[in-house]
């Protein structure tokens, strides 16, 4: 079976993802591609990875786990989706790593169906914006805790992405950067439902709308009708274009207050994150979806 790992990142498509997916669970089931609810896997997941942690899985783990995911589905192709595989919100920054977790846990989710295809899935997000986002809801003395033990000039994504490749070499992994998700949301849910690129989705617009004025949306769905032979490149370009006049303003800017944070600091942590998806885009294994 073909397993698909969406992994988060937290504070990156906040659900929105799995939702579309099981928007479109009817159209995808004849093509042998479940989309289970979250309630039907997450916790059974999430005790038999704290089982991996002491011992080794029983024979039949693997059976039972996807039996009761599948609930008498029939599937080639399953998609689970969880921000927390690779550890909580709370320690996902300890040490001054980006999920310290991550290497083991996948390692334990190799084991546990060691004679299926797995695949991960994961959003990254730049630093600037990801840890505000991700103690937004933090106490004061967690925040002032967790800033003054490591330098944020110093967080890579690659280093975890390279981690992981070295854990599983055999897990093909699907990257994208969260700021680009509006343009290449359509890929990113045909590619984890195993789909062609000109495969018909409910919801493939579903970002843009949220930070496209009305007037925009209008425009915008009135003009991709009247060119029904667009490929995925001239329809982002359009996209582009039409944000560049409708995006809300309001909803796109990002909320960037930490304490100490500077705009220099936030300058220097765009710059580091530029250059650090380049290097993602660089290891092997990764395939790096970009508008």
């Amino acid at each position: 079976m073909q397993i698909i790992f969406h992994t988060g990142a937290h504070s990156t498509d906040e659900e929105r993802l799995i939702k579309c997916l099981l928007r479109n669970k009817e159209t995808f089931s004849p093509k042998g591609v479940s989309v289970p609810g979250p309630s039907r896997y997450r916790q059974i997941l999430k005790e038999a990875l704290q089982a991996l942690e002491t011992g080794n899985p029983a024979a039949d783990a693997r059976d039972i786990l996807i039996d009761e995911i599948l609930d008498d589905e029939v599937a080639d192709r399953l998609v689970l989706s969880n921000a927390h595989f690779f550890g909580s919100q709370r320690h996902a920054l300890d040490g001054g790593v980006i999920y310290p977790q991550a290497a083991s846990r996948i390692q334990q989710l190799r084991r546990l169906f060691d004679f299926d295809q797995v695949e991960m899935f994961m959003a990254v997000r730049n630093p600037a914006t990801f840890l505000p986002a991700l103690l937004e809801k933090a106490s004061g003395r967690r925040v002032r805790e967790l800033l003054s033990s490591f330098d944020p000039r110093d967080l890579r994504w690659s280093n975890t992405i390279m981690r992981i490749r070295d854990a599983a070499p055999d897990v093909p992994l699907t990257i994208w950067c969260n700021e680009d998700l509006p343009l290449i949301w359509g890929q990113i849910i045909r590619e984890m439902a195993g789909l062609e690129m000109g495969d018909k989705i409910e919801g493939n617009f579903d970002l843009l709308n949220e930070i496209m004025t009305k007037e925009g949306i209008k425009r915008f769905q009135a003009y991709i009708r009247q060119q029904p032979d667009m490929n995925e490149m001239q329809l982002r370009r359009v996209m582009v274009a039409f944000l560049d006049k409708f995006a809300k303003e309001d909803v796109i800017e990002e909320e960037l207050d930490l304490p100490g944070w500077t705009e220099e600091l936030v300058d220097d942590l765009t710059e580091i994150y530029d250059e650090d998806v380049f290097q993602i885009q660089r290891i092997p294994g990764v395939n790096f979806i970009a508008p």
